[in-house]
């Protein structure tokens, strides 16, 4: 079944790429992997920090962050439970595998200095709270079994939510999809449906470009010449000085 499989990575903007290095790396363990000019964005960094081989936490700076003010409750939320404006995130969750793991992380975190409620037992998962820089609330938990929506679905919140019981057939089991002999054609830009922000008609002639295009003019698939690997072959093929 053609299907989403997981979280590849998630990005965060940043005004301060080494501060949240610094926390994300000490204080929490996540491994540098990346971090490079982003591609086709000028005067863009893009980080990554490896969680597993399949799922990293990314860091973006851009130079105009640095004049957008945080406004709590606005740009983030601030806390688990406090609002922020539709499309924004409002709290980040990273995974561990047993709650042994989730304690152990607790304690990492508190030996840096930083303070760490929980854990609470949501029933579906056990969770703890802490904040990271610039306004992030986060999350790590962890869960014996998948969740079962037998039992999580609340038919009270759907209602209200305005989803009938077909929607939830729907959802819960969403229908298969086979792709055919021939990859499917752009559709017309229907504003109804979701767009990036991108200026209208940059955005049209990005969108209607055939396929090849796009993928030959926007891919940068050759790490950066300034990387360890790359300085370090350098030095190798320079003769030692006599």
């Amino acid at each position: 079944m053609t299907r989403l499989t997981g979280i590849h990575h998630l990005a965060i903007q940043t005004a301060d790429m080494k501060g949240q290095l610094e926390f994300f790396c000490d204080v929490l363990g996540a491994r540098l992997v990346g971090l490079f000019w982003m591609h086709g964005v000028e005067g863009a960094w893009h980080a990554f920090c490896h969680l597993d081989d399949h799922c990293s936490f990314s860091l973006v700076e851009l130079p105009a962050n640095r004049e957008i003010e945080p406004i709590p409750g606005v740009t983030h939320s601030g806390t688990g439970d406090a609002p922020s404006a539709p499309g924004t995130m409002q709290h980040l969750a990273f995974q561990v595998e047993t709650l042994d793991d989730l304690l152990a992380m607790r304690d990492r975190i508190r030996s840096r200095g930083v303070n760490v409620m929980g854990p609470l037992d949501h029933g579906m998962c056990h969770s703890m709270y802490f904040a990271g820089p610039e306004g992030l609330t986060l999350e790590i938990a962890t869960s014996d079994t998948a969740i079962d929506p037998d039992v999580w679905v609340d038919l009270e919140v759907a209602e209200l939510a305005g989803l009938s019981a077909d929607d939830l057939a729907r959802f819960r089991d969403p229908d298969e999809f086979v792709p055919g002999d021939q990859p499917i054609a752009q559709p017309p830009i229907d504003p109804a449906k979701p767009h990036m922000a991108y200026p209208p008609d940059q955005y049209e002639r990005m969108i209607m470009a055939p396929d090849h295009l796009v993928t030959e003019h926007g891919s940068h698939p050759d790490p950066p010449s300034e990387s360890v690997a790359a300085r370090a072959a350098r030095a190798a093929d320079t003769p030692a000085a006599s």
